[in-house]
């Protein structure tokens, strides 16, 4: 089974392919294909997802899935939410979406910093069939980046029952409890059994 992921970051992809490899038989990305982003007016990550995955399916004929993520906070009511990635302004400048979250949350105190990482990851088949599944990772946030690896807001987040954020962690530790990693170890079984039945 052929599976276009709709993403054009190569830290998801990577990921997805971590995970999903195993049981798929090639893992290419949109970029592949001249394809228009379409436009993600969704209010929920599952709505994004889907719009994301029906599109690159309709445009290519293959399997695509598509993940839409972020990050929620408590005390802000569960923003940044579906608006993570531009949460600055500007669209995928993590250092800056970081910073003003921060400031935010400066006279916030640690006991009231709680927030998780949310993934809503939708399959939409050719056939017409469509998946979502979710996952979400609980944690707080610190008060200043730590860690180089990892990116958009892993390097202020701290998994709950963890000292490290995620950005401290091994790509391996982090894709054993991410929220993406959950979602997609959710796929598992259902794309192991369309192979299958390819």
């Amino acid at each position: 089974m052929k599976i276009v992921v709709a993403t054009g970051n190569a830290h998801k992809l990577s990921e997805v392919r971590a995970i999903l490899s195993p049981v798929a038989d090639s893992i290419v990305p949109l970029s592949d294909f001249d394809a228009p982003e379409p436009v993600e007016d969704g209010i929920t990550f599952a709505e994004n997802a889907l719009i994301k995955a029906r599109s690159a399916c309709e445009i290519t004929g293959l399997a695509a899935l598509a993940d839409d993520s972020g990050i929620t906070v408590d005390v802000l009511g569960g923003a940044p939410g579906v608006f993570s990635a531009r949460w600055s302004g500007h669209h995928g400048d993590d250092a800056a979406n970081r910073n003003l979250l921060l400031a935010q949350l400066s006279d916030v105190p640690d006991r009231h910093r709680q927030a998780a990482f949310v993934s809503a990851i939708a399959l939409v088949l050719p056939d017409g069939g469509e998946t979502v599944v979710e996952g979400r990772v609980e944690g707080m946030l610190t008060r200043e980046a730590r860690g180089s690896g990892g990116f958009g807001y892993d390097p202020i987040f701290i998994p709950t029952g963890h000292e490290q954020t995620t950005a401290e962690m091994t790509a391996e530790e982090k894709n054993a409890l991410s929220h993406r990693g959950i979602a997609l170890r959710k796929l598992l079984p259902i794309v192991t059994e369309l192979t299958l039945g390819d």
